[in-house]
């Protein structure tokens, strides 16, 4: 692994936001004066060890992406697949052939820093694989058919963010073996540890939320 690695970045925004209530995708919803998307690609489009940067769009918004972000250099729009998991992969098909690092990052999370973007690349360099993650601070129980089954005890448990970070390779074999297997995981570093591989955790942020529920909206544009 070279010094000073090269990073790709994939950003899955394929999805339609059902859970916003609004027939707009949340991405393309406006924040601070740009969208949600361009607000969360500006952390990646100056960052010089990036070599380019990879979005997956809902299939019916590829054009309107590829409008919204014209001009912008070292980027690439793609369709994105019907969950997640295949939005990244079809993203990381797409990404510089050259790079070392990829890097992951939900297209609705518009609150990261150049710093959080460091660690977990730092960390991946490391240890082939990275995410950042918080301390659970509430009491957390498991539920079914609502009655508490059990309660669990959180001193070990982390709440996971995106970005997250990877040495290329690895991300590309944990989706190979993946889609050989029938598995669906909630997020890449889930398919990474199928492999065995370390996963390190670097400090999240508190403020790195994701936009998925109005009230979602309404708080990030306060902070604006």
């Amino acid at each position: 692994m070279p010094a000073h690695p090269r990073v790709a970045v994939l950003i899955p925004a394929g999805g339609v936001g059902t859970r916003i209530g609004l027939r707009t995708p949340k991405q393309f919803l406006r924040l601070g004066g740009v969208t949600i998307l361009a607000a969360t690609l500006r952390h990646f489009t100056g960052h010089p060890r990036v070599a380019g940067i990879v979005i997956a769009a809902p299939a019916a918004h590829v054009a309107r992406t590829r409008a919204l972000l014209r001009g912008r250099r070292g980027v690439t729009v793609v369709p994105g697949g019907a969950t997640r998991q295949e939005s990244v992969w079809c993203a990381l098909q797409a990404a510089p052939t050259d790079a070392d690092i990829v890097v992951v990052h939900d297209a609705v999370r518009p609150f990261i820093t150049r710093a959080l973007i460091d660690g977990v690349v730092a960390a991946a360099v490391a240890d082939g694989a990275a995410i950042c993650a918080l301390p659970i601070a509430e009491t957390v129980k498991r539920v079914r058919d609502d009655v508490v089954e059990a309660t669990l005890d959180r001193a070990g448990l982390r709440a996971v963010q995106t970005p997250q970070a990877f040495r290329v390779t690895l991300l590309r074999e944990a989706h190979e073996k993946a889609r050989r297997d029938g598995v669906v995981g909630t997020d890449d570093a889930m398919l990474v540890e199928r492999l065995g591989q370390t996963v390190r955790v670097v400090p999240g942020l508190a403020g790195n939320v994701k936009i998925t529920t109005p009230e979602d909206l309404r708080r990030a544009r306060a902070r604006r």
